[in-house]
């Protein structure tokens, strides 16, 4: 059944990659996998493949990578991703061996994917569990690793219907998990080899504030006041905040939409009561006059926060919450929205005294009024930061207890 389920979405991606770019690159892609790992794959090297489905799971498998680049140089190492989104943004990668998508798991792909790498072990990041990748491993010899992995009591794992579909979990050799949660969910379907090292997103953090730029327009526009950044902001996200924004000039507005088209930015300006300035069309003379930057370009995010008292991090009222711990590692309180249940990292947030859930409007005006007082606002901050250094570390006992 399930392989006739790949195929029929394998014939499903074919139809939907003739109406649309996105479909038609991870299409295109996966079919010059093949083409990409003949031309590149050396004889006889060594090579450690990490798989990630899109960009977020990159995130929490390149701390590993980076690591094992350092200290196992003659090691290769091989990214696949499943995801445009992960594959066009990293492609050039530069600590990876070989870059490419992972072509669609039938049992041919995946024999053939696995006779050409020959890989000494394989980490899967989150939650990635190909079937038929993962038992030819298996069958082979060859150590898989979950890295970062959660799991939920309502996942299809732990349901009875699916018992069957969870024997592809035995194929991993090791479980490093998030959370004691996770670890009791596969404890009782009989998977014990499993360990809580936490969420290797916490290391990242660490690194992307040390490599952290300084950005002289974003100086200019601080001017030394209090600056809030709304960071991965959506419409919904902007019903909250704008209004408060609009009526309490003491506050700068640093705003980093998640979308960037033209058509989404002329609708933030249109609702502040303020000049506005785009990052990319002013200079620091005319930001320090502005009373809002919106940063409308990608890639500054993580460095913008450094300049803000308080941050909002949006996404909380669609699909789910984006990054609060680019934010919190920062040392600053962090806003977000209520649809962060299934968000570790911010229920954490929540329980160290520095992340704060909103629903409303007011919500929002009467936390921003609690941090008018300065001393309130670090103290929350300090929180916030502690909980992320209180949380780093998963990479180096992930690598010591796989001995790399």
């Amino acid at each position: 059944m399930y392989e006739i389920a790949i195929y029929l979405y394998t014939l499903g991606v074919a139809v939907a990659s003739l109406f649309s770019e996105k479909v038609k690159k991870m299409w295109r892609g996966e079919r010059e996998a093949f083409r990409t790992l003949k031309a590149k794959v050396e004889p006889g090297a060594r090579y450690v493949w990490f798989h990630a489905a899109s960009l977020g799971e990159f995130e929490q498998g390149r701390p590993l990578m980076e690591r094992l680049r350092k200290e196992r140089p003659e090691l290769k190492i091989l990214l696949t991703f499943f995801s445009p989104s992960g594959y066009e943004v990293r492609k050039d990668y530069p600590v990876a061996d070989i870059v490419c998508y992972l072509p669609l798991d039938t049992r041919l792909n995946a024999t053939r994917f696995l006779k050409l790498v020959r890989p000494e072990m394989a980490f899967f990041i989150k939650y990635e569990f190909w079937y038929n990748y993962l038992h030819i491993l298996k069958r082979r010899g060859i150590p898989v690793y979950s890295v970062a992995s959660i799991f939920r009591p309502g996942q299809v794992f732990f349901r009875r219907y699916a018992r069957s579909y969870a024997r592809v979990l035995r194929c991993i050799t090791h479980f490093y998990v998030q959370n004691e949660e996770s670890r009791r969910l596969l404890e009782g379907i009989g998977i014990t080899a499993v360990t809580v090292t936490g969420d290797t997103r916490f290391d990242r953090v660490l690194q992307i504030k040390e490599q952290a730029r300084r950005l002289p327009i974003v100086e200019a526009f601080a001017g030394g006041r209090d600056v809030f950044v709304a960071g991965s902001s959506w419409p919904p996200d902007g019903d909250r905040f704008i209004p408060y924004l609009n009526a309490h000039r003491e506050w700068k507005p640093i705003i980093a939409p998640h979308q960037i088209g033209e058509a989404h930015l002329r609708q933030i300006e249109s609702r502040l009561e303020m000049k506005a300035v785009r990052y990319t069309k002013t200079t620091p003379e005319e930001a320090a006059k502005a009373g809002c930057l919106i940063i409308d370009c990608f890639g500054l995010l993580s460095s913008a926060y450094r300049y803000g008292r308080v941050a909002y991090v949006g996404g909380g009222f669609g699909v789910g919450i984006h990054n609060v711990l680019e934010a919190a590692v920062w040392g600053m309180p962090v806003i977000f929205g209520p649809n962060n249940r299934h968000f570790q990292e911010a229920r954490g947030l929540m329980a160290a005294g520095g992340g704060f859930e909103i629903s409303t409007p007011g919500d929002f005006g009467s936390l921003m009024d609690g941090f008018s007082d300065t001393e309130r606002a670090r103290a929350a901050g300090r929180k916030a930061a502690e909980y992320v250094a209180s949380c780093t570390g998963a990479t180096e006992r992930i690598l010591a207890d796989v001995g790399l």
